[in-house]
């Protein structure tokens, strides 16, 4: 992929997005949603990705819409021309959470509005210790139901803590975040790229067939009573278990080595 607003990088089975405005606080554009959802459509059919990196540069990993680009052209927009932005950004989120890739998000400064749902749309979110994070929404005068805020958030943080995010739209920081559960780890910010790459490695080097069905399933069962969600685990076990890295498993765990997964890195 050669996209023109944002950084994209493969190595070792791990795809790196870094937005790269950071004189503007690497602020959304209408270009950047739309690379943004193609990228990660892409990489849905990409066998060779096995995880991937969503980081920015500078002092933000992302605040939000750009205030010039897209607010300013939505105060002229009619309803349809409207709504066919606010569903523009959610083929974003859907994007990311159909891609069967575990997205690891690498918070490097300020998360803000939109910068927020991209954190929350990925499924492990590492911070800088100066990462805090809103929701800011209600405080340009809208709903904190966005991009489908008020569905992914409650499911990480519970639904009080959801609420008072989403309909206060203030502002935490990085060890608040990380007590509630909505940030996984919190790192010195000079150990980010570390403690970022430590943790995409274990996932790089995990079976990439079993990952991926652990993500579908954590999407899937949210809407599951518990039977169906056995019904559905039973299957997705017993499926795994005629492949090749079942038997790799075993072998690594009887012979007191390392795994070696299909496709994974040397």
């Amino acid at each position: 992929m050669t996209p023109r607003s944002f950084r994209y990088a493969e190595a070792g089975g791990v795809a790196t997005i870094t937005l790269d405005r950071p004189e503007a606080l690497n602020a959304i554009t209408f270009e950047v949603y739309r690379e943004l959802t193609e990228a990660f459509r892409r990489l849905a059919d990409n066998r060779g990705v096995r995880t991937v990196v969503l980081t920015g540069t500078g002092r933000a990993f992302c605040t939000g819409g750009d205030v010039k680009e897209i607010i300013g052209e939505l105060l002229h927009r009619d309803a349809a021309g409207l709504h066919e932005f606010t569903r523009m950004t959610c083929d974003l989120v859907r994007a990311m959470r159909a891609a069967p890739q575990p997205i690891v998000a690498s918070l490097n400064g300020v998360v803000a509005g939109a910068g927020a749902i991209l954190a929350i749309a990925s499924d492990l979110r590492v911070a800088a210790e100066t990462a805090r994070i809103a929701f800011l929404f209600v405080k340009v005068g809208l709903a904190g139901a966005d991009m489908g805020a008020c569905h992914l958030l409650p499911r990480i943080v519970g639904l009080g803590r959801a609420a008072e995010l989403l309909m206060t739209g203030e502002f935490i920081g990085a060890h608040e975040a990380l007590r509630i559960g909505l940030y996984n780890r919190v790192v010195p910010a000079d150990r980010l790229e570390a403690e970022t790459a430590a943790l995409v490695d274990s996932l790089v080097r995990g079976p990439a067939a079993g990952i991926a069905a652990t993500k579908r399933a954590l999407h899937r069962e949210m809407h599951m009573d518990l039977e169906a969600a056995l019904v559905e685990e039973a299957a997705i076990q017993a499926d795994l278990m005629t492949k090749p890295d079942f038997r790799e498993g075993f072998d690594a765990f009887t012979q007191k080595r390392p795994p070696r997964f299909d496709g994974a890195p040397e």
